[in-house]
C-alpha cells in the first residue's frame, strides 16, 4: 500500500513571539515494513533548521524562527510504501528474556517511569498472565486483549500529561493511554517494550485516491528475539494501513512538536492531518 500523508500543524499567538525553537518529529522511517518515498517538512515563517537521528533512531527536524510572527505554521507531507509481513509466533522463553543480552541490552525498555508504571491491582493481574503463559509473547497478547476489552476509548477523558495509571483507574483514554498501560504492564513482567507513533488509515478498505482525515496513532511493540507490534486500541496487529514515525521509552519520547517561544502566549492551535491511498 502506498499512503501520503499530510500533517497541519498551525499555532496563533496572542500578539506576535519575537523568538520560537522547536523540534519536528514528523518524518517517517524507513525499515523493513516501510520504505519512505518522499518526505518533506515545511515552516512559515522560513526558519533556520537542522536536522539529526535521536538515541532512538527517529528523524529529528529542529527549527529556529528568529523573527518576531503573529503565526507558526508546520506541514509535513510525505509518501510512505508499506509491507507488513505476519508476524511470527512467540519465540523466546522467560528464561531467555531475562539473560543480559536482552535484560542489559533493552534496560531503557524495562524501566517503569512514572508514566507508564502499573497500579497495584494491575500488577497483580499481569503476575496473573505470565504464571498462566508458558512464552512472554503469549503473555504479551493476553495483556493487550485485557487492556481492549477492559478500557473504553474515549477522547477527552485524558490529556497527553495523563498517566497510564491514571487511565487504568478510570478505564478509559485514548490510543496513547492504553499504549502507556500496555508498556508497564509488559515492563512488570520482564519484557522490553516500547512506545511506537504514527499514523493509522481510519479505513478498513481505503480506496485507492481517495482523502481523508486521520490522526495521530499510538501502539506498542514488545522483544521477542526482535520487535513485535501490536495495537491494543483497535486489538490487531499492525499491518500496511499503519505508517512508523517515532519509537522511544513513552510518548515523551516521540512528541510529534516540542518546544518554547517568547513575546506572546499560543492562542490557538489547529492539528489536521489528511491520508491518501495512492496505491
Amino acid at each position: 500500500m502506498q499512503l501520503r500523508i499530510v500533517h497541519t500543524t498551525e499555532f496563533e499567538y496572542d500578539g506576535q513571539a519575537t523568538a520560537s525553537y522547536n523540534q519536528a518529529r514528523l518524518t517517517p522511517q524507513t525499515d523493513a515494513d516501510q520504505i519512505v518515498v518522499h518526505s518533506r517538512l515545511d515552516v512559515q515563517p522560513p526558519p533556520w533548521t537542522h536536522a539529526y537521528t535521536d538515541y532512538f533512531g527517529t528523524q529529528v527536524t529542529a527549527f529556529e524562527v528568529l523573527d518576531p510572527h503573529e503565526s507558526l505554521q508546520i506541514t509535513s507531507t510525505s509518501t510512505v510504501h508499506t509491507h507488513r509481513a505476519d508476524p511470527p509466533e512467540p519465540m523466546l522463553g522467560w528464561g531467555e528474556l531475562a539473560e543480559p543480552e536482552v535484560s542489559d541490552r533493552w534496560t531503557e525498555y524495562l524501566a517503569l517511569s512514572p508514566i507508564v508504571a502499573p497500579t497495584d491491582d494491575l500488577l497483580e493481574r499481569c503476575a496473573d498472565l505470565r504464571a498462566d503463559a508458558a512464552l512472554p509473547g503469549e503473555a504479551a497478547r493476553a495483556l493487550c486483549a485485557l487492556v481492549h476489552e477492559e478500557m473504553e476509548y474515549r477522547s477527552g477523558s485524558t490529556n497527553v500529561k495523563s498517566t497510564g495509571a491514571e487511565a487504568w483507574e478510570q478505564r478509559s483514554g485514548v490510543c496513547q493511554d492504553m499504549a502507556h498501560v500496555v508498556i508497564g504492564g509488559l515492563r512488570s513482567m520482564g519484557i522490553p517494550a516500547r512506545y511506537v507513533s504514527g499514523y493509522l488509515h481510519p479505513k478498513r478498505e481505503p480506496e485507492v485516491g481517495e482523502t481523508v482525515r486521520g490522526e495521530s496513532h499510538a501502539w506498542v511493540e514488545w522483544w521477542d528475539d526482535g520487535w513485535h507490534a501490536f495495537d491494543p486500541t483497535n486489538d490487531g496487529v499492525p499491518g500496511d494501513r499503519y505508517v512508523v514515525i517515532a519509537t522511544g521509552r513513552d510518548y515523551t519520547d516521540v512528541k510529534p512538536l516540542s518546544g518554547i517561544f517568547t513575546g506572546a502566549r499560543t492562542e490557538r492551535m489547529r492539528v489536521d492531518v489528511q491520508i491518501t491511498r495512492l496505491a
